[in-house]
């Protein structure tokens, strides 16, 4: 063989060699490929609460965005757990997501080894969306006004002072269940099935305490049904400014929150979820999302999927222990 060929062949290696490095470079990744059908997202809980509206909020923006399809599905049922498993048992492909709250760390440790997924192992966390300060409200026939007058009655008449939550193991229910062990005071917790009949009983004064979202009890404060005493927050929300935190209303500096955080299926490619956990934090970003979290006594945050991750093992590992020292029992 020459050295005319040798050099020939060696031009053509090096022509084929440049031409499938370009193509490879040129190759689109699974995150630039995808979608290429709806996103199916599930929420598991009713239409129209805190949860599925910040969803649809968040959701609607990140099709404005990038204009993709996302089917939203709402698959209430057995606390959450109905569509948690169906989300955890969805191929991981990115066609499938889930929106959980607080009641998912707590069922981490409510209902360990009685699930038919693992809450931690079974999903890949996306982003916390958001965190919704809860708040502490009383009967107007209760005698105390505030968080201090709400203790010194408590200790006075123990056992004399129910509290109402949306279901045991709710954010709600756990928060009080912080109060009392923080305090040393002892109330009567009174489960109900959702947040709508606990807070007809607080007007009713068939209870005297209720903790949940602004959203769901501040229309009421403001029409004179019910009383606040205090937000379990570090400072004021600019929703309801009017309200002391409880550190303020002569209680203890309690922070707890419920919170919005979006999962995928354990296994979805990593720059698939990088890239909604990046669309995500950019929709929660945007003045007009702010402005309606606001509204709703939500904070915004939006973060990364790391982030979001050590905040559930924190938020699993806060309720895990007022769980076992409250001695709470899944239904």
């Amino acid at each position: 063989m020459t050295l005319q060929h040798l050099s020939r062949l060696s031009a053509l290696a090096l022509a084929i060699f440049c031409t499938g490095a370009i193509a490879q470079s040129t190759t689109p990744t699974a995150a630039q490929k995808w979608p290429v059908k709806p996103i199916k997202w599930i929420i598991p809980y009713t239409p129209g609460g805190i949860t599925d509206n910040a969803t649809r909020m968040v959701l609607q923006k990140v099709q404005e965005q990038t204009g993709w399809a996302i089917v939203v599905e709402n698959k209430p049922g057995a606390n959450s757990l109905l569509g948690a498993d169906i989300a955890a048992k969805s191929p991981a492909d990115g066609y499938t997501f889930l929106t959980v709250i607080a009641a998912h760390a707590a069922n981490a440790t409510l209902y360990a080894g009685r699930m038919p997924y693992d809450p931690v192992k079974s999903f890949a966390p996306v982003s916390l969306v958001g965190i919704a300060p809860l708040i502490m409200t009383a009967s107007n026939a209760f005698p105390a006004k505030d968080v201090k007058d709400l203790i010194a009655f408590a200790k006075a008449n123990p056992d004399k002072v129910s509290f109402g939550s949306s279901g045991i193991g709710a954010a709600a229910h756990l928060t009080t269940e912080l109060f009392k062990q923080t305090t040393g005071v002892n109330m009567l917790h009174v489960p109900y099935k959702g947040t709508a009949p606990a807070v007809q009983d607080l007007m009713g004064g068939s209870i005297q305490i209720l903790v949940d979202t602004p959203s769901a009890l501040m229309p009421l404060v403001r029409g004179g049904k019910i009383r606040a005493l205090g937000m379990f927050s570090a400072k004021r929300l600019p929703s309801v400014p009017e309200v002391a935190t409880l550190a303020e209303a002569g209680g203890p500096a309690l922070e707890a929150s419920t919170w919005v955080m979006f999962l995928a299926p354990a296994g979805v490619p990593r720059d698939l979820v990088n890239r909604l956990a990046a669309e995500t934090a950019k929709a929660v970003a945007s003045p007009e999302l702010k402005a309606r979290f606001e509204a709703l006594g939500i904070e915004p945050v939006g973060n990364s999927p790391e982030q979001a991750a050590r905040f559930l093992d924190d938020e699993i590992a806060k309720w895990a222990k007022v769980i076992a020292a409250a001695g709470v029992k899944a239904e």
